[in-house]
């Protein structure tokens, strides 16, 4: 009897994944790199000194040497600064016009400097590198504002605005009904002040209730609130008050005019009825 062992029987077909390119070269994939490729000596260089002009660079210079600005040694600095524009016409770089005449600026001062002058002129001749420190200290003062006014929290750097859509919501706050306490409440306040006013003298006061009413329609409007209060003169007595009460009740009952009250606790207003 045969037995059939693992390596008789074939084993099933498992897919394998490609290697990947790392580079397509005209549209043909590489998955390693040629023996032949040259890669030049200056194909990736960094500059970590970045200049914004021929003025930011001699400021640079200076105070990397902890020079005086004041004192400015010409020949020192020409050197240093003609180094770095060998350095970027080396590197291919395309130098500003500005550059190069601050390069012949610096060689005319320091031209001037080195010729020797008759001792009568050197007293009065200003000293050649004079111009050349005061555009230094002005644009130093340029550049420490313009840091200063960068490092201020900026909108939509440090700070970014927040901005929350309500929904258009109509709040409609009705007016509770003015209870019988309240009036009465109210009422009792009158009666107090008119109190006030009482007297003993005897007369007869020609009151009329339909009267009052006219008077009470008369100092109400339907487009202002008047306050119940102010309806009433306590230099009248109780007979005037209670006369100015039922003028009103009565304007009430026939929906004449209406009390409006904001709370329990609030002043009563009266105006017309619409």
């Amino acid at each position: 009897m045969n037995i059939a062992t693992d390596s008789d029987v074939d084993a099933p077909h498992l897919p394998q994944q490609e290697e990947m390119p790392f580079a397509l070269v005209q549209g043909t994939p590489l998955t390693t790199p040629p023996k032949d490729l040259y890669i030049p000596p200056d194909a990736l260089e960094v500059i970590l000194e970045a200049f914004e002009g021929p003025l930011d660079l001699l400021l640079y210079l200076i105070k990397r040497q902890n020079l005086d600005i004041l004192d400015i040694p010409i020949a020192r600095i020409t050197e240093q600064y003609m180094d770095y524009i060998e350095m970027m016409a080396g590197m291919k770089l395309e130098l500003a016009a500005e550059y190069l005449l601050m390069a012949a600026m610096l060689a005319e001062i320091k031209s001037r400097m080195l010729l020797p002058r008759p001792p009568s002129l050197a007293q009065e001749e200003e000293d050649p590198r004079a111009e050349l420190v005061r555009r230094l200290q002005e644009y130093e003062r340029y550049k420490r504002a313009a840091e200063d006014l960068d490092a201020l929290p900026r909108l939509e750097r440090e700070m970014h605005r927040v901005v929350v859509a309500f929904e258009d919501r109509q709040v409609r706050s009705v007016p509770p009904t003015v209870s019988l306490d309240a009036i009465l409440a109210s009422f009792r306040d009158v009666l107090r002040r008119a109190e006030m006013f009482t007297d003993h003298r005897i007369q007869r006061e020609p009151l009329s209730v339909r009267e009052r009413m006219s008077i009470v329609l008369e100092r109400t409007r339907p487009d202002q609130f008047t306050p119940f209060a102010a309806l009433f003169s306590p230099e009248e007595g109780k007979a005037g008050v209670v006369v100015t009460l039922l003028a009103i009740l009565e304007l009430l009952k026939q929906h004449i005019i209406d009390l409006v009250q904001n709370d329990e606790a609030a002043p009563i207003y009266i105006k017309l009825a619409a």
